[in-house]
């Protein structure tokens, strides 16, 4: 075998190895990304259906519910126009409250509930999570000002 043929294998080969593991990354990437919805975007279909993805907004007054035997809670996360129910085994974090900003990372299911993976709660009274915010003023949703506030 000729060296320029040598050579043009290696560089075929090199080539190869390259697009599989350019294939390889891609694909590990495109199964760990996960878009954020309002609970608005949900309702109108514009979430993916059998995929993970986030669900932002505020927890609904008085639509907490706890299970007495298990870790199991549901609760409804609303954007002011619209409405989902959320369910969640597991231990909620410290700042979870009603009236306050969530962002759930889970799935819907055919019957529009929505199976919570992974609660996150916004940090101290001032913070809203920037997806939450904009889908909350995208639905016209303006949150009443706390007590004190001369605004």
């Amino acid at each position: 075998m000729k060296t320029r043929t040598k050579r043009g294998l290696i560089v075929l080969g090199g080539l190869a190895a390259l697009g599989v593991a350019s294939a390889l990354v891609l694909s590990a990437f495109q199964d760990n990304l996960v878009f954020f919805f309002s609970p608005s975007q949900v309702v109108a279909r514009e979430a993916p259906q059998g995929r993970a993805f986030r669900l932002g907004g505020l927890v609904e007054q008085g639509s907490v519910q706890r299970a007495s035997d298990s870790l199991m809670v549901q609760f409804v996360v609303t954007d002011g126009a619209q409405s989902i129910p959320v369910r969640y085994s597991g231990l909620l974090p410290d700042m979870f409250r009603e009236g306050k900003g969530v962002v759930t990372q889970g799935r819907l299911d055919e019957h529009g509930l929505f199976h919570a993976d992974q609660v996150l709660a916004k940090h101290d009274e001032n913070y809203t999570p920037r997806e939450v915010e904009g889908a909350l003023q995208s639905a016209g949703y303006t949150p009443p000002l706390p007590a004190g506030d001369p605004r």
